[in-house]
């Protein structure tokens, strides 16, 4: 089971959630959010997590911004992946003349089963290996999620702190390989939601903070071990 730590705005958090066993860190470029970072900043934590020989999968988190601007600062902060988390279209994700091909995945708000699956068809994943400054990435696709599914919400672009559909999620997740998990989840639920829901990875953001921005690091550590112990624990 693979777990993401995303909203990390300071060098503390990243590195609490990369000695704690993360397999990505989350940093979001969308200054509305409360757990926005700025280029400057994400870089000089990037630089330093980077140097660490157990770094993981780096993501950065956009908002309807273009192909060409995601690009842009993948390269500049020295980040993996783009999580699409807007209304994207399926151009970005899909086809290889975007400037993200390969280096990025959707994050879906679904309100039914049946819009989840028409959209886990249209932003479906089919780079065979992901590159970042033009050059092979270490990270294969095995290791980069298809899609994340997250709590429907009208207006909110995720963070709201309320648990998704996981009988829904489940029912995806027996048919996408790679799916993410995310909406809800804190240590004290996140073994049942993997239980139940069997993704490719769980993500968390407010769940493990003592305030918006700001990680309680046992809520971290304690997190990322029950939901990597969940299934063996059975």
């Amino acid at each position: 089971m693979k777990v993401k730590i995303c909203g990390l705005t300071n060098l503390e958090d990243a590195q609490t959630a990369v000695a704690a066993g993360a397999d990505y860190l989350g940093f979001i470029f969308y200054p509305p959010s409360k757990r926005s970072v700025d280029i400057k900043n994400a870089k000089e934590i990037v630089q330093t997590v980077r140097s660490a020989p157990n770094c993981p999968v780096l993501v950065g988190v956009f908002v309807n911004e273009t192909g060409e601007r995601m690009a842009a600062i993948l390269d500049e902060v020295g980040l993996d992946l783009a999580q699409l988390s807007g209304e994207e279209v399926p151009f970005l994700v899909g086809d290889e003349r975007s400037p993200i091909y390969g280096r990025c995945y959707k994050a879906l708000r679904p309100a039914s089963l049946a819009e989840a699956e028409a959209d886990a068809e249209w932003y479906s994943v089919n780079g065979d290996q992901l590159s970042v400054n033009g050059e092979q990435s270490p990270v294969s696709n095995l290791q980069s999620p298809s899609l994340l599914i997250d709590t429907y919400h009208p207006t909110l672009r995720g963070g709201t702190g309320e648990a998704g559909d996981w009988a829904m999620s489940a029912q995806l997740a027996q048919n996408i390989s790679g799916l993410m998990l995310a909406g809800g989840l804190t240590a004290e639920n996140v073994a049942e939601a993997v239980r139940l829901v069997r993704p490719f990875a769980v993500d968390v953001a407010s769940g493990v903070e003592a305030r918006p921005g700001q990680k309680d690091p046992n809520l971290v550590r304690t997190f990322i071990h029950n939901a990597k112990t969940a299934i063996s624990s059975e």
